[in-house]
């Protein structure tokens, strides 16, 4: 049995299938933030977060037609987020403006307190597994984040990264390898 929340969601898709504006501007105010939080843990830059977030949601509206089962959305949708972060990373990459050195990652490790003006939006911890996250290579920060953050199994984090369910779990594994050596300190 579909819980309200769910079957509520299928509805809006199912209007918005149908054109219905107020339904697909509803559909998208209720995912906005979910898509934002992912982003959030796979890139630093809240200017490419925005950005990312409002590129991902426009590929959303625009092909919701597209969408054959609404019971699949949640899948669809860390597909588009996944395929809109991997088109920003080959972009950059090209632009030569990714630069991962140990530099950036202490950067990003010592902006645990707040900027003056801004309020605090995670706890400190949060703060912490996201700058242990955003210093994985993308190929293992996509995966955890599909898994840990989107709850999705093996077999569908091996369809949306378009690799293996062995090499899921290998990449799950190292990940978290990584993860728990540079958190030890906090544990």
């Amino acid at each position: 049995m579909q819980s309200i929340k769910t079957s509520e969601l299928n509805t809006l898709i199912n209007y918005a299938q149908k054109n219905d504006i107020k339904a697909l501007e509803e559909l998208i105010r209720r995912i906005q933030r979910d898509v934002f939080c992912m982003f959030s843990y796979l890139t630093d830059n809240r200017q490419d977060i925005s950005d990312l977030t409002q590129e991902a949601l426009l590929k959303i509206a625009k092909n919701i037609h597209n969408l054959k089962d609404t019971c699949c959305f949640k899948s669809w949708l860390n597909h588009i987020i996944t395929n809109t972060y991997y088109d920003y990373s080959r972009k950059r990459l090209k632009e030569n403006n990714v630069d991962l050195d140990e530099d950036k990652i202490l950067e990003i490790r010592d902006k645990i307190g707040c900027e003056p003006g801004e309020k605090c939006l995670f706890s400190e911890m949060d703060k912490l597994i996201k700058a242990a996250m955003l210093s994985l290579p993308m190929h293992l920060r996509i995966v955890i984040v599909l898994r840990e953050y989107e709850g999705l199994s093996y077999e569908d984090i091996s369809k949306v990264t378009n690799t293996t369910v062995g090499t899921v779990k290998s990449r799950i594994s190292r990940a978290r390898a990584k993860l728990q050596t540079q958190l030890k300190e906090f544990m």
